[in-house]
């Protein structure tokens, strides 16, 4: 914890205060510790973390995933999707992997997921085609469903 330093506010942390906290969601799922914290130059306002997950993958997310900052830990108010994470149907059936995802230039938000089947075969999917994210992304859609993708 950083010195308290004279005139300062109660709910005022430094920036290096983040870095190294785990990173979970409301499910208790782990997604890495924090390795940066990105500051709106125009508003000084956070908007965003890179996340550490291991070997060379770092992720960025939004301020819009970020819940609540306690001693140890960030706390995000929804499981984020990520690359090289597992894409399984609606029944549980494994599909492939993220591969990449497909954001708005002017608002970073999520429009749409590559799926790769582990050969060279890929598919778009749009996020409105996602049911559920945690450890795993689930589709609205049935194997055959995805397979009859364009």
């Amino acid at each position: 914890m950083a010195t308290s330093l004279e005139g300062m506010t109660e709910n005022v942390c430094t920036a290096d205060e983040f870095a190294g906290k785990k990173v979970v969601d409301r499910e208790g799922i782990a997604y890495g510790k924090v390795k940066h914290i990105h500051i709106n130059q125009d508003t000084l306002t956070v908007s965003g973390v890179t996340i550490h997950q291991g070997f060379h993958k770092d992720y960025y997310l939004t301020s819009d995933y970020i819940d609540k900052l306690t001693e140890e830990t960030l706390l995000l108010s929804r499981p984020p999707i990520r690359t090289s994470v597992h894409v399984v149907d609606i029944d549980g059936h494994k599909i492939g992997k993220v591969k990449r995802l497909v954001k708005n230039n002017e608002t970073n938000e999520l429009q749409s997921i590559e799926v790769s089947d582990g050969m060279i075969h890929t598919k778009i999917v749009s996020k409105t085609e996602v049911w559920g994210v945690g450890e795993k992304v689930t589709l609205k859609l049935t194997k055959q469903q995805f397979k009859d993708l364009h």
